[in-house]
């Protein structure tokens, strides 16, 4: 038998069944399999996980749920979700191709959410904090009045509990679909902020990517430490937009988490895999004298 033919028996006795481009991109989607946006390397679900879905090829830091990011911040089995009920409306009754309430509803079977933020109480390195994280699959993590509310409820319980902050963000800016109510929200986290401040509590923020408008200018970018993971795109306003605007080609690395540490807008660009250790560390520093709160 001709080599070549050898080859082809063996191909038609394979247990598998090829797969084309689109059947590859739904098994992403259902989570068995996944693609690197840096360099395309495609891995399994559970490699994915082991590496805190960063690649192992060319280490870029792909998305991550709220709850996988809560994961790999807190100490095992220390984590308390508190206003998990907590969602937002649809005052205006807005439709843009999709109504809003629509858009909501399936974000929520989508994520399995209520909104775009998960907060609670842990401990990360054994100190005890007020921990959230953002959801960019709900709604692009963007920032409407539960969001606002969760955060500034989270600030308020961190200043009455004496406990400090850690949120770890992604957000696309304010929620459009509610309008001037999304807008309240950046006055309302940064006064909340700015009270926990007062009490002489800390506050850790770690910028994933993208951490973007509204969210970028309101709480965000308020804390005592930032921190920001590599290659995250930090900013206010969309490089396409801006250079539309200007009529000025941008450099290449505007906007990244590199560019803005060395401007002085973040503090540290801190590896995934070494964001918890760092974090604790921090908490050490920030927590009151007193000894602040507890997880109860």
């Amino acid at each position: 038998m001709p080599v070549r033919d050898w080859f082809k028996a063996r191909d038609d006795r394979r247990r598998y069944a090829p797969v084309n481009a689109a059947q590859g991109r739904s098994e992403a989607a259902r989570g068995a399999w996944h693609k690197c946006d840096g360099c395309g390397r495609i891995m399994y679900g559970g490699e994915r996980a082991d590496n805190l879905c960063v690649c192992p090829q060319c280490e870029h830091h792909m998305a991550m749920s709220a709850g996988e990011r809560i994961a790999s911040l807190v100490d095992p089995g220390t984590f308390q979700e508190i206003d998990e009920g907590l969602t937002s409306r649809d005052p205006l009754q807005f439709t843009a191709g999709t109504p809003y309430a629509e858009k909501l509803a399936g974000a929520r079977e989508r994520t399995g959410l209520n909104e775009a933020i998960l907060v609670g109480k842990a401990t990360i390195g054994g100190a005890p904090a007020i921990v959230g994280a953002m959801d960019f699959r709900f709604i692009g993590a963007s920032m409407g009045s539960a969001v606002g509310e969760k955060v500034a409820r989270a600030f308020e319980l961190a200043t009455a509990e004496r406990l400090p902050v850690v949120l770890a963000i992604a957000s696309g800016g304010a929620r459009m679909q509610e309008g001037m109510l999304s807008l309240m929200q950046m006055a309302k986290t940064s006064a909340a902020v700015a009270r926990h401040d007062a009490a002489g509590l800390g506050y850790v923020a770690v910028l994933t990517h993208p951490t973007t408008g509204g969210v970028t200018a309101s709480f965000a970018t308020l804390a005592d430490v930032t921190l920001a993971e590599p290659g995250a795109r930090v900013g206010f306003t969309g490089p396409r937009i801006i250079e539309q605007t200007t009529s000025e080609k941008l450099p290449k690395d505007f906007q990244s988490a590199e560019s803005m540490l060395a401007h002085g807008m973040i503090d540290e660009v801190v590896s995934r895999d070494a964001i918890a250790a760092r974090v604790a560390s921090l908490l050490r520093y920030l927590v009151p004298r007193d000894g602040g709160g507890s997880v109860a």
